[in-house]
């Protein structure tokens, strides 16, 4: 996305403006996490719905069966049985017309609430409506959490519900789990019915719930590969293809993954504590001592190895027409060769 001169704001400013029911007239909800912007939605469900008394006055419509003057004319319409109406219009890039929005959006009807969804990112925010809607600061942006962040959000989701977990054991449920937060969030329901009335998520209680998500997980594929198992690192990775697991995000992770291993290195021969070195590298300090071990066997030569190996799959993916089984089974053995 084109960088612009105002910022954009995050998505989770919309929802605490929402939530603290200060409405505004606008919202363009955008960004590629789809899971931020569900939440939005649903935080507009839960406390603009239930507002407005007529079901007139609610609407949902969808970009590509509207154009810009026909949307204009529909929310400038005062409401037929409430205060305020709202209309939540899904697909926005697919809104014919959309630079004729501009001028509503300018001065928008006080007695309407609309609500712009668009799942993916804006090519420019310099452009109509895009502009506008910024200027007026009318736009929210959903971005991927990672890393820190994205414990963060992990642990503050945890205690909205009534539950505690450490920072170390978020991380081992995200390295489990995947960063994609609907996945986290279904889980975490799992994780709850384990504890029953426990209130804290301790390891036991995450690597349970490994053991219930599927046969394997990338971590599987991780302690494989960190064993130089062979027969093992196929097996799980054909498993992983088989459930769906997109090749790429296999290698994203295994990337990863060797990146912590070069820098474990550089951290054993700095004698850094373990629990210090799992912060650093960022997984749970009970696995570090597996990561030792792994960054050992495979030494130097072996590393580099690995990230030739890595880099090769990612352009096989990306300019051939090899299926992901043929990609990763050379991966493996590219990666195991020495």
């Amino acid at each position: 996305m084109a960088k612009s001169k105002i910022p954009v704001p995050s998505i989770t400013e919309a929802i605490k403006s929402l939530r603290s029911k200060k409405f505004l007239p606008v919202y363009f909800l955008f960004g590629e996490d789809e899971f931020g912007i569900e939440d939005a939605l649903r935080t507009i469900e839960e406390t603009i719905f239930p507002s407005i008394t007529s079901d007139f006055d609610k609407e949902i419509i969808y970009g590509e069966d509207k154009d810009a003057v026909s949307l204009i004319n529909n929310i400038s319409a005062f409401p037929f049985g409430s205060e305020k109406k709202i209309v939540v219009l899904k697909e926005f890039d697919k809104l014919k017309d959309r630079k004729k929005l501009s001028s509503y959006l300018k001065s928008p009807a006080d007695f309407s609430i609309l609500v712009l969804v668009q799942n993916g990112a804006v090519s420019s925010m310099d452009t109509e409506p895009y502009k506008t809607l910024l200027q007026n600061k009318f736009a929210f942006e959903a971005k991927e959490l990672k890393g820190k962040h994205l414990i963060d959000w992990l642990t503050d989701f945890v205690g909205g519900s009534g539950r505690e977990i450490s920072y170390d054991n978020a991380q081992a449920l995200i390295d489990i789990v995947g960063e994609s937060r609907s996945m986290i969030e279904a889980q975490l329901e799992k994780i709850f019915i384990y504890l029953g009335t426990e209130k804290k998520i301790t390891l036991e209680s995450v690597r349970a719930l490994a053991t219930s998500l599927k046969e394997y997980t990338i971590f599987d594929l991780q302690n494989s590969l960190g064993r130089k198992s062979k027969k093992d690192s196929l097996k799980v990775a054909f498993n992983l293809l088989e459930k769906s697991m997109e090749p790429i995000q296999i290698i994203f992770m295994l990337t990863k993954y060797f990146t912590q291993l070069m820098r474990v290195k550089e951290l054993d021969e700095k004698k850094i504590a373990a629990d210090a070195g799992a912060r650093i590298i960022g997984t749970h300090y009970f696995y570090y001592p597996e990561y030792v071990k792994a960054c050992k066997l495979y030494g130097d030569e072996g590393l580099f190895r690995a990230a030739q190996a890595l880099l090769k799959a990612d352009l096989s993916i990306k300019t051939t027409s090899l299926d992901g089984k043929t990609i990763i089974t050379s991966l493996i053995a590219e990666i195991l060769a020495g």
